[in-house]
């Protein structure tokens, strides 16, 4: 089954602690702090592989998570960091942020794009010693990784995209022309997933053709399999329109051209602009007067013709040539720009959020799961210790969040269990 849309969550892995540790050992007095860093978090990157076609492997695996880094140790040895965690996708894959719809990456060359990224490590008690603090009893936690989830959306990346009608004669033209065996039989919706072929022109001279499948009339509000393959035209730096000048079908061959590009631009306006040259296929089972009807249609809209039988190869040598030659007169392949992400309010570190609520005469601070983190690597006991601690409450505002809710001198403040009285 060809799947082009797919929507996974990840998470990047946290950072890992800061020990707190002092230096032991005979005949050594004072050895002093000597607690290890924590090891980074994997980041989360996103690699082209061209061995693969679809994205049918999100459909069952829809949860990606890197590891966590490891807490550092005794005698400053720091935690290991973890390995990134690479999540391999087809060539041309779009990665969007799920909720707001944001490019963040365009999987089309060969150099990893991180996506999601490991938290940093915690700094060891070994960093916190000075002239005034001898004996720091306090480390830094990791942060957190990046999590979020993502939309994957594959977008083919060819040269040329073949676009008509169903039963055109499309799937013959790219089995002649290319190396590419889609399947080919006398019924509509033949193919049903995107054909990619490769069209030599000579050593070291080609380019990518794509077979479209799935243009209608009303494609452009996802008729037929409309919305599903008009992405993949939208990379395509010409259009090559196969009508059947024939008639076989008992459609008008002009009708059919005019419907299709009122269905891109429908889709995607731009597309309204790209480049096209049209072969009209089937020329053996047309009359003179039909032939030279659709000629002249095409002829006095100033567009490239080029009548073929596709069947037998005959006019598709002409035809690939003008392609090739138009090709080299075009700008590469389109690549999508990451887009930046919306300016954000900085008064209070990102993933640092908590909320304040009395009960009982108490001042509850809850919803923090970072603070806790922050306070197992504190000794209540230790007034160094406390300080730091009071400073974090500072920095991310919970100090000021009290204040607001009303406490008073000597009210009781109670964080995760540990309980003392406010003074302001």
């Amino acid at each position: 089954m060809f799947v082009d849309v797919a929507k996974i969550s990840l998470r990047a892995g946290d950072g890992g602690n800061g020990a707190v540790s002092f230096h032991r050992e005979k005949y050594v007095a004072a050895g002093g702090p000597d607690g290890g860093d924590g090891g980074r978090g994997g980041n989360i990157l996103f690699a082209a592989d061209d061995n693969l076609s679809t994205l049918a492997d999100f459909r069952y695996k829809r949860k990606y998570a890197a590891e966590n880094g490891q807490n550092g140790k005794a005698s400053r040895c720091s935690g290991k960091s973890a390995k990134d965690l690479v999540i391999r996708v087809p060539r041309g894959t779009l990665v969007r942020e799920a909720e707001t719809g944001r490019i963040l990456a365009d999987i089309s060359d060969d150099a990893p794009v991180v996506i999601a990224k490991g938290g940093r490590g915690g700094w060891g008690n070994q960093h916190f010693a000075s002239s005034t603090r001898q004996i720091p009893r306090f480390a830094k936690s990791g942060t957190p990784g990046e999590a979020l989830e993502v939309v994957l959306e594959l977008k083919l990346l060819a040269d040329v995209g073949l676009i008509g009608f169903p039963n055109v004669g499309k799937s013959t033209l790219i089995s002649m022309v290319s190396e590419a065996r889609p399947k080919i039989a006398n019924y509509h919706f033949t193919t049903l997933t995107p054909v990619l072929g490769v069209v030599r022109m000579g050593e070291g001279s080609s380019f990518v053709m794509a077979d479209i499948p799935g243009l209608i009339e009303g494609a452009g509000e996802g008729v037929g399999l409309g919305h599903d393959f008009l992405r993949h035209v939208e990379r395509c730096r010409l259009l090559l329109h196969v009508v059947d000048v024939s008639g076989s079908e008992g459609r008008d061959p002009i009708e059919d051209f005019e419907t299709i590009n009122k269905e891109l631009c429908r889709f995607n306006p731009e597309l309204g602009q790209r480049p096209q040259i049209v072969a009209g296929n089937k020329c053996d089972l047309a009359s003179e007067e039909q032939l030279a009807r659709v000629e002249a249609y095409f002829k006095e809209k100033g567009m490239a013709y080029f009548p073929i039988m596709a069947a037998i190869a005959e006019g598709t040598g002409e035809l690939i040539n003008h392609v090739a030659a138009a090709l080299s007169t075009l700008p590469p392949v389109k690549r999508y720009e990451a887009e930046a992400a919306p300016t954000e309010d900085f008064s209070q570190p990102a993933g640092r959020g908590f909320k304040v609520r009395r009960e009982n005469g108490v001042y509850l601070v809850e919803d923090a799961p970072w603070l806790h983190k922050i306070m197992e690597t504190v000794n209540p006991e230790d007034y160094e210790a406390l300080q730091y601690f009071e400073r974090v409450l500072q920095q991310n505002g919970i100090i000021r969040a009290l204040e607001e809710a009303g406490v008073q001198d000597g009210d009781t403040v109670s964080i995760y269990g540990f309980e003392f009285d406010f003074i302001s």
